[in-house]
């Protein structure tokens, strides 16, 4: 048992969250009962997730998209009431951590993607230093990546294929990261990896050789927040259950 403010202390430290400027508030964004016992975790605070876990018991939810980003309409109306009023009903705590989650070099979302698909940052790159890059290790073409990708990700990545040339450094960042490819592409990749394209990026990869792939955004960063829950549930003897909510985006 973590009292709320003691468990968004620690996590706020080892997510290192003022290090980062980033787009929404990160560490507590609902306030709910003051003893947690039961975390869940998941990617998205989304209402199908918020009832998962009122159906699990929950105490408080760990999550890596919250409700509050900088530009959105203030008013609590619609879908942003629907999930409050689940969320206060039940008195459950909402922690929200976005770029703390994927930058973390053991537990971010980059590092269990590069855990997951065999490969160990050696490098970074991009703004905030968020992108990561090392050796393409056993994946040495495209066609190797392609199915790594789709095998261990399960489901297939959107490919803009580069000038076939031997993979021997490979970027990746997380999500919708389609905006650090150039900066990929000047720290060395010969592919880069991460959850979303845009009109751009296909244009770059054909004129720059490298290969873009788009592996799904949610299909990227549905790691980092269950390996965050697990370790403050260790930290303090809590029960945690990460829950997937499924999502083709």
């Amino acid at each position: 048992m973590v009292h709320r403010s003691e468990l968004e202390s620690h996590l706020n430290a080892l997510l290192d969250t003022g290090r980062f400027r980033d787009y929404g508030p990160n560490g507590l964004q609902v306030e709910g009962r003051a003893e947690v016992r039961r975390l869940v975790s998941g990617v998205t605070a989304s209402l199908a997730l918020i009832e998962a876990a009122v159906e699990a018991g929950a105490d408080a939810l760990l999550v890596h998209h919250g409700l509050f980003w900088r530009g959105q309409d203030g008013r609590v109306t619609g879908w942003m009431r629907q999930r409050l009023a689940r969320l206060l009903a039940h008195d459950i705590n909402l922690y929200a951590y976005h770029l703390p989650l994927d930058a973390h070099p053991v537990l971010g979302n980059n590092a269990r993607l590069g855990a997951l698909l065999g490969w160990q940052a050696d490098g970074r790159f991009g703004e905030q230093d968020l992108g990561v890059i090392g050796d393409a290790a056993d994946t040495p073409s495209l066609a190797a990546l392609q199915a790594r990708v789709a095998e261990r990700l399960g489901r297939t990545p959107l490919v803009v294929p580069g000038d076939g040339r031997p993979l021997r450094r490979i970027a990746w960042c997380t999500g919708g990261a389609q905006g650090y490819f150039e900066a990929a592409i000047a720290a060395g990749a010969d592919a880069y990896l991460t959850g979303e394209i845009s009109e751009p990026q296909a244009h770059l990869a054909r004129e720059t050789g490298v290969a873009f792939l788009a592996c799904g955004h949610h299909a990227t960063e549905r790691y980092g927040a269950p390996a965050v829950g697990e370790a403050v549930a260790r930290q303090f003897g809590l029960e945690h259950r990460f829950i997937e909510v499924p999502n083709p985006a």
